[in-house]
């Protein structure tokens, strides 16, 4: 199959659509893809991996502060699992830096052995409480107060935008008919199959997965469900220039709250460090703005724990929606009378979760009547290095002998190469913006945010768009 955006829907009729093309939504599609199936996965973006999936801390959880016996404690921890597996298969930027939940008060450190006990009753018997001193060897620049710690070896840094692209990657690489800028706007049952009214003309398909995300809701509505409704929380985050990076070594974390996990401190895969997010309650879907009053209120809780991060550049300001709701643990249900399964509720742990919410839905699926068959072995697939922990192309030597485009730097601050950016251009699922570029490669998202080098990744990416794969388009891109 391939990848659309523009022109009308393929008329043939598919065993399942899948509505989300988000980390979830891809995860889905490409565990679909394992079956002979004819599956289409729809967005309204025009790329994969837009909506909460692009703006989040970029963490893979352990799932050691999930409630035991959720269903989200089950999926996380299967997750964390299966994704760990995942990334170092398939290239994705991975690094266990483990994380550090600090207590800056007496009540906050009464809660950490309630809290390590909640983590052994969940299954994980790693994390362990420690001391002032401790504390202090593990994360030296750490401001005054810090009392302890719960220490949790597991957690990592991942990129999320790669895991997505992977995802799409291997489900369009498989079959899957990935159509973006394909809003859904209405569901027709038809007895036999559901008819969806898309901005592109209509799309049939026996069976039907929501994994829409903020709009989750909304699609459930048309479908006669009212299980869960979405109220958009906003996370602003600020992200710190790679001087920073020796600041932190581990992910600094708060004592969770009914609210959510709270402020946090980490390093990313790309050589920053991440602050934040926020937590605000808003009406508007799509209000992924920053305000002045959120960057404020995360400097200075920035500064109080870690105060050497407040002399630090920042290069970038981002928010994204998580689509909390009503309940505390996920919302998956499948109605086989409809042939229709809702995935609802994930909220910030989606990431983590993903393929094992894709396995949980596929086996709903098979449950409720689509036969799946055989499972069959999915076309491998290795990303472009995007993080800081191996050798990035212009680093090395044996691919620039081969084609000197990779050791053509066309954006400074993040040290990609005129290689990458034609790689990614004819990947299997290439960008439609500069956005999306940057996604796939780090160009323009460095400390300039593009103000030097916009011209030549603007000039490059008019170039490779629509032209024939050069001789050294699969060396360091998606293969």
């Amino acid at each position: 199959m391939s990848v659309t955006r523009t022109g009308a829907l393929p008329g043939t009729l598919h065993d399942v659509a899948v509505v989300g093309a988000g980390v979830v939504g891809t995860a889905i599609a490409r565990e679909l893809a394992r079956y002979r199936l004819s599956v289409a996965l729809l967005d309204a973006a025009d790329d994969v991996g837009t909506g909460t999936s692009k703006a989040n801390t970029a963490i893979l959880h352990t799932g050691f502060d999930a409630t035991p016996g959720t269903l989200e404690a089950r999926l996380v921890r299967e997750g964390h699992r299966r994704l760990s597996v995942y990334a170092a298969e398939c290239g994705i930027p991975l690094e266990g830096v483990g994380a550090l939940l600090v207590a800056w008060d007496e009540e906050q450190r009464a809660a950490l052995p309630r809290l390590a006990a909640k983590a052994v009753a969940g299954g994980h018997r790693e994390p362990r409480v420690i001391g002032p001193e401790a504390l202090r060897r593990a994360e030296p620049r750490l401001g005054p107060g810090a009392l302890a710690a719960l220490e949790v070896p597991g957690e990592s840094v991942i990129c999320p935008w790669t895991t997505t692209l992977a995802y799409a990657t291997q489900a369009v690489r498989a079959g899957t008919g990935l159509h973006l800028r394909c809003p859904v706007t209405g569901v027709t049952d038809r007895g036999d199959h559901h008819e969806l009214a898309t901005g592109r003309g209509p799309l049939r398909a026996r069976y039907l997965v929501n994994a829409a995300g903020l709009h989750a809701d909304t699609l459930d509505a048309l479908l006669g469900h009212r299980d869960f409704t979405v109220v958009p929380r906003r996370g602003q985050l600020l992200v710190h220039d790679r001087t920073a990076r020796p600041l932190v070594r581990h992910i600094l974390l708060p004592v969770p709250t009914a609210r959510g996990k709270g402020v946090l401190i980490a390093p990313t895969v790309h050589g920053k460090v991440l602050l934040g997010p926020t937590a605000e309650d808003v009406h508007d879907r799509g209000a992924t703005g920053s305000t002045a009053e959120g960057i404020d209120a995360l400097r200075a809780e920035g500064r109080r724990i870690l105060p050497a991060l407040g002399e630090e550049e920042v290069t970038a300001v981002y928010a994204g929606l998580r689509a909390a709701t009503e309940h505390q643990d996920y919302r998956i249900r499948c109605h086989p009378d409809q042939r229709y399964a809702a995935v609802g509720s994930i909220r910030s742990t989606g990431l983590s979760a993903s393929l094992a919410i894709a396995a949980y839905v596929t086996e709903a699926l098979g449950d409720a009547g689509l036969g799946l068959g055989p499972a069959r072995d999915l076309p491998p697939v290795a990303m472009p290095n995007i993080g800081e922990a191996a050798p990035r192309p212009y680093e090395r030597a044996d691919l620039i002998a081969a084609d000197p485009a990779y050791g053509t730097v066309l954006c400074a601050c993040e040290r990609v190469t005129e290689g990458e950016i034609r790689d990614a251009l004819h990947s299997t699922v290439p960008p439609a913006t500069l956005a999306g570029l940057r996604r796939r490669t780090r160009a323009r998202a460095g400390r300039c945010q593009g103000f030097s080098c916009g011209p030549a990744v603007r000039a490059a990416f008019d170039a490779y768009r629509g032209a024939r794969p050069g001789p050294g388009a699969h060396g360091a891109g998606q293969r």
